[in-house]
């Protein structure tokens, strides 16, 4: 039979360009003509991969295995099918007929791709292009199971040779580099197919035809379908040219360019395709996230029997594993376990530091030592917040399992279960800013506090359930005394005020200053005949400097040191936390005498200098900066007689007056005030010594010690 230069159907160039492919698109446009049948052709389409992958030719004769329960799968999935085939099977076989006839006959692709739109103009979009990639697997299909079989079965070999194919089978080294070629444009084919399929199945719920990521694509599918179409009629026109031609067509090399300008425009479509898929899936999850948003916020406002709901929609459990991993017995549990409990939420990133973790797993395992107790009826879940724009890669990982080993508490089982919308609730409704957060949701699943982790640090457990009605009774039964500012520290401290001891807490970095200073009120108490206890508590985030300090201060015996240097990140971060707490409540610096206590305390820390505070029993209690508390203690011969007759703190206080001049400097840190909130606490925050509002400067700092 001689073939005509039209049977392979060479592409003009022109007609590759992109303006010849939309000409081409909308040749195919004007015949759509869709009835309105809705049909699911991923099914059809999963098929089809199946028998691209399955014919992939090995040597002539090789016969593919399957295992058994793989058999098993398919002919389940096979049967699944067998209605909508009824329907499909008749325009499949009529396509593959049409394309047989056409390029039997000489007639170019063009016009065969045209009369195969023709047959499939009442189809959907991603309906045409399965379609006829359908009919070709057919013929693909079947030209390859008698390659593979002809040499072991006799029913193949007689086939084979009505199709003069035994000559080119024996030419395995010709056949492989032209269905290489082949198998490319096969590929491409399919995952455009996959893409226009995944178009289809959209959810309208969340996108519309007329978004522009939607309707872009949709401009381009009739361009994707003609190239799809025509591209499934060249490569029937290549297994026609191989049983019509044999030896000679397999050794020409005359359709190779062909076939590769062909798969490098089906693959550039598929890459413009799925960049817009890829843009509508984005838009899709704004939408649903927006309303897993807005369900979040009407499932916080709504009211509940117990908290299953709720821990539910902020825990996505994924894969049918139970959600949570119990810190304490290592293993994945239901959180079905926390129902009607109160939960604490611990959020935090990954970056959360060991410190805090050191001090919560401690007030944690106080509260576990008797269960029973009304303060021990609380459960704690770490719920990470991890960017999902960045990789979560291994470092990532590892830094979330080293973090999650280190909890006695729950966790969730990955920080994939926290969705975005979770995360965007819990930083625009809660305000999570990187600072941890301890949010408290009551037995109901109701927020009973945004942040409890000012209690927990105040309190530890003994804020339970640290609700805000629960921190008004706390500060209401509390005065300023030592037990507020530190009996939390050390345990010592309890032991001293039993034994009406003067205790001294003192801080700063200099240690020159602190030699003279516990030297100078060693002397002074012993000339007073008091009993003088002296803890140092060096400067919040301490680093190398006070861990020397530390050591030198037990070397020389010169005083009491807390027995971890994370003890010291403690006292000043309760510090900071009694703030937080006593500034939620509206209280100032000008209406209470707690919160000036406070900040004269927080003041301290930020100067360069040191300082010290005595106390004995509840109501005694004097402090002041290093230069004037060492001096006072110098000219303890100035005022002895007063010690003698008021006592020695109401004494003390009154020769600090006597110094005090109206030239003073006080700073003051707050950590964890944002620039945002600085504009709402500026009027409240004001100078100790002279009551005058203080000035606000930002300061960035990077303290390498």
């Amino acid at each position: 039979m001689e073939l005509s230069s039209g049977f392979y159907g060479r592409s003009n160039p022109h007609m590759l360009s992109t303006s010849g492919g939309k000409a081409m698109g909308k040749l195919i446009e004007a015949t759509h003509e869709p009835a309105g049948v809705e049909i699911n052709m991923k099914p059809v389409l999963d098929i089809v991969e199946d028998i691209f992958e399955r014919a992939t030719p090995a040597a002539p004769g090789a016969i593919m295995q399957v295992d058994a329960s793989e058999s098993d799968e398919r002919a389940l999935h096979y049967s699944s099918l067998e209605q909508m085939m009824d329907v499909l099977s008749a325009t499949i076989n009529r396509i593959s007929c049409e394309i047989t006839y056409r390029l039997s006959i000489g007639e170019d692709a063009h016009s065969t791709t045209l009369a195969v739109a023709q047959i499939v103009k009442g189809y959907s979009w991603d309906a045409k292009i399965v379609l006829a990639l359908a009919a070709f697997a057919m013929t693909y299909g079947e030209f390859l199971l008698v390659v593979q079989l002809y040499a072991t079965n006799p029913l193949a070999k007689d086939v084979a040779l009505l199709k003069q194919l035994p000559e080119i089978l024996t030419r395995a080294d010709l056949l492989k580099p032209k269905f290489d070629i082949l198998a490319n444009l096969i590929n491409a084919m399919v995952v455009v197919a996959k893409c226009t399929v995944e178009f289809k199945g959209l959810p309208s719920k969340y996108i519309r035809p007329e978004d522009p990521e939607l309707s872009s694509a949709n401009a381009d599918i009739p361009s994707a379908v003609y190239w799809t179409i025509r591209s499934t009629v060249i490569c029937s026109s290549q297994i026609m040219g191989l049983i019509n031609m044999g030896h000679e067509f397999l050794s020409s090399t005359t359709d190779a360019w062909e076939l590769s300008s062909l798969t490098h425009n089906i693959n550039s479509i598929y890459n413009d395709l799925v960049e817009k898929l890829n843009r509508c899936r984005q838009r899709i999850n704004e939408r649903k996230d927006i309303e897993a948003f807005e369900t979040l916020v009407r499932l916080f406002d709504a009211i509940h029997i117990d908290n299953m709901k709720i821990l539910k929609a902020l825990i996505y459990a994924k894969d049918d594993q139970p959600p949570l991993w119990d810190g304490t017995t290592k293993q994945r549990v239901s959180i079905e376990l926390l129902r009607r409990r109160s939960v604490l939420l611990l959020i935090s990133d990954l970056e959360i530091s060991e410190r805090e973790l050191i001090i919560l797993e401690q007030i944690y395992n106080e509260s576990r030592v008797q269960p029973t107790r009304i303060e021990s009826q609380y459960e704690v879940i770490w719920i990470p917040i991890v960017d999902r724009s960045t990789t979560f890669d291994d470092t990532k990982r590892k830094q979330f399992e080293s973090l999650q080993a280190m909890m006695p508490w729950y966790s969730v089982g990955h920080p994939s279960m926290i969705q975005p919308a979770v995360m965007r609730y819990i930083k625009e409704v809660w305000g999570f800013n990187k600072k941890p957060l301890l949010v408290v949701l009551d037995p109901q699943g109701r927020v009973a506090n945004p942040n409890a982790m000012p209690m927990m640090f105040i309190w530890g457990s003994m804020a339970f359930p640290f609700s805000k009605l629960r921190e008004e009774a706390l500060w209401k039964e509390e005065t300023w005394r030592i037990e507020l500012l530190a009996d939390s520290i050390d345990p010592s401290i309890i032991n001293w005020l039993t034994d009406r001891k003067f205790i001294c807490l003192y801080g700063g970095e200099d240690m020159n200053w602190i030699r003279k200073f516990t030297t100078t009120a060693k002397a002074v108490a012993k000339t007073a005949n008091i009993e003088l206890e002296m803890l140092y508590v060096g400067k919040s985030n301490p680093r190398e400097r006070v861990r020397r300090n530390m050591t030198n201060i037990e070397l020389e015996n010169l005083s009491h040191t807390l027995s971890d240097i994370s003890l010291i990140w403690f006292f000043w971060v309760r510090l900071e936390s009694m703030w937080h707490s006593r500034a939620q409540h509206g209280v100032t610096v000008r209406n209470d005498l707690i919160m000036q206590e406070i900040l004269t305390m927080l003041g301290f820390d930020g100067s360069d200098q040191g300082w010290a505070v005595i106390s004995r029993g509840a109501n005694e209690m004097a402090r002041a900066k290093a230069e004037t508390f060492l001096k006072s203690l110098e000219e303890y011969t100035a005022w002895e007689a007063a010690a003698a007759e008021k006592g020695f703190i109401p004494a003390l206080n009154d020769h600090f007056r006597s110094l005090r001049t109206e030239h003073h400097c006080n700073r003051l840190t707050l950590p964890g005030i944002s620039v945002a909130e600085i504009g709402s606490i500026k009027d409240t925050v004001v100078c100790v010594d002279c009551g005058k509002p203080m000035g606000a400067l930002l300061m960035f700092r990077c303290c390498t010690d």
